[in-house]
């Protein structure tokens, strides 16, 4: 009997979304102390690269861990449908009282996945918020 093989999946996607990086339960100058020029008061934007994740058991007649077009259909219900071209702030009522952070952008993707895909597949989303700073969540 051949051994069980396990492979990973990453797609990436690229969506566009702009926000304010700013915590009520700060003051004002708190959160410039904090947040810096991402506190401005008109807010900031971003050309994000999120890299989605999955691992799992290649299965012997397809050949796949999981039909990509499936993961497609689940990052566009997921990130490109609610989250590309808006204010993250004002647009996504989860940032309404969760700060936009990139690390929070990760979470709201990896809980919004997991309600998409089959249990256990979801390995890690990685975001590129730019060519310097990217953030890594794995459901931790």
């Amino acid at each position: 009997m051949a051994p069980e093989r396990i492979g990973y999946i990453t797609r990436v996607q690229s969506f566009s979304a702009c926000h304010r990086l700013h915590s009520p339960d700060l003051s004002d100058e708190e959160n410039k102390q904090v947040y810096g020029k991402c506190n401005n008061p008109n807010g900031h934007g971003h050309n994000y690269k999120v890299e989605v994740t999955v691992r799992g058991k290649i299965d012997a007649l397809t050949g796949m861990v999981m039909n990509l077009t499936e993961l497609k259909r689940c990052i566009e219900e997921v990130i490109m449908i609610p989250l590309d071209h808006k204010n993250l702030d004002q647009d996504v009522p989860y940032f309404g009282k969760v700060v936009s952070t990139t690390e929070n952008v990760a979470v709201y993707i990896w809980d919004h996945m997991l309600q998409q895909l089959p249990e256990g597949l979801l390995y890690e989303i990685k975001i590129h918020e730019t060519d310097k700073n990217i953030v890594v969540y794995r459901g931790e």
